[in-house]
């Protein structure tokens, strides 16, 4: 059974559990990335909220123009490891880190014109912006929607400050999440019907996040002449910020099951954890992919995959399986690169995954491991 679940040779002999990261992929959707680029004549940001994997900041910094961050720590790593510009915005900026902020960032973006007002005279020259809100949702979910009600995230038309934008560089707007073309192409008309005025006294204008330009079927073409249409009506550097179409399925989480109970349905216990090492499964949620697998009754064999916490509702998902699982058999979860090393945790004491990546000449090098004392300096 092991083998048959095991996505690559290489991961069956890493130590569990263990995020491994693709380098080959990640070169895939890098050359995407870099043809939109160079034909939008846009610039392209790693989004490190998503992804912060500096042993292959080099890598990346070969395709990408430069990183964008959500605080002061972020902003740090991408001065200090990557080559390239550094960008950060914040919905508040502390008085205590932001001299720091200014040191190290090439464009400061603001959440709302008093915060502006407050900072801007300690910018130093740094290309400052302002980030708006279009109030154009795009998605369902108001967790991930930067428009919704009563939304704390940018400007809205209403409460433009027309003064104060005087001698602000640019605008900044991020309005998707993990979507195609059409949303930014609808979120792209409603900023030039509500700021267009403002948009032609700008320099540069940031589209955010959010865009799935590496998943099969995105309409880069009409991204592509989107951005060269804005760009010469607005004579303005158009920045894209993405963060998961940098790693998309570039990654495993590579687990191992512990034990199978049964409870009205067969229920595997894994030594990897949606609460812990994938929290998104949860948060959003979702139902992660799982090579060798299928939805639940589909194949013959269909399990509850578990954690070893103590939290009744670490649940992964049901999946179904050719044959029986049984201890020592070894899963490997798909597209784990991105908002799983960024946002794991050791709730319960829990290990943090080793940290590794599949090279292209095959060979998987792990570059980091944890252990006890990552957990307890974490502690007082």
């Amino acid at each position: 059974m092991n083998g048959k679940l095991i996505a690559h040779p290489a991961l069956g002999e890493v130590n569990t559990p263990a995020y491994i990261i693709d380098e080959a992929a990640i070169v895939r959707n890098l050359r995407i990335l870099r043809d939109v680029a160079d034909r939008a004549g846009c610039k392209i940001l790693l989004a490190q909220k998503a992804f912060s994997m500096f042993e292959l900041y080099p890598l990346i910094s070969e395709y990408l123009d430069g990183t964008t961050a959500s605080g002061l720590y972020e902003a740090e790593l991408g001065y200090e490891e990557f080559d390239g510009e550094v960008h950060i915005f914040s919905p508040a900026y502390k008085d205590s880190e932001f001299d720091e902020i200014v040191d190290i960032s090439d464009h400061i973006v603001f959440n709302s014109f008093a915060q502006l007002n407050k900072f801007r005279y300690r910018c130093d020259g740094k290309n400052i912006g302002i980030r708006i809100n279009p109030e154009c949702s795009t998605q369902d979910e108001p967790l991930y929607d930067p428009c919704a009600p009563v939304s704390r995230l940018g400007v809205r038309i209403d409460d433009f400050d027309e003064e104060a934008f005087e001698g602000v560089d640019g605008i900044h707007f991020h309005t998707l999440c993990e979507q195609g073309f059409e949303p930014l192409a609808r979120t792209v008309a409603d900023v030039e019907e509500k700021f267009g005025k403002y948009l032609h006294k700008c320099r540069w204008v940031n589209f955010g996040g959010g865009h799935h330009i590496t998943k099969p079927g995105y309409d880069i073409d009409g991204l592509v002449k989107l951005i060269r249409e804005f760009s010469e009506k607005y004579g303005v550097q158009v920045y894209l910020e993405p963060g998961e179409a940098v790693v998309l399925n570039a990654g495993w989480l590579v687990t191992e099951v512990m034990e199978v109970v049964h409870n009205g349905m067969d229920i595997a216990i894994l030594d990897a954890s949606a609460a812990c090492h994938m929290p998104d499964v949860l948060e959003m949620p979702y139902r992660p992919p799982l090579f060798g697998s299928g939805e639940a009754g589909v194949k013959p064999h269909t399990y509850r995959l578990s954690s070893r916490t103590c939290l009744a509702g670490d649940i992964i998902g049901d999946y179904s399986f050719d044959e029986p699982l049984s201890e020592g058999d070894r899963l490997c979860f798909e597209d784990m690169a991105l908002y799983t090393m960024v946002k794991n945790n050791t709730f319960n004491g829990m290990p943090l995954p080793d940290i590794g990546v599949l090279r292209e000449s095959g060979e998987c090098e792990i570059i980091k491991s944890f252990d006890y004392y990552d957990f307890k300096e974490r502690l007082s």
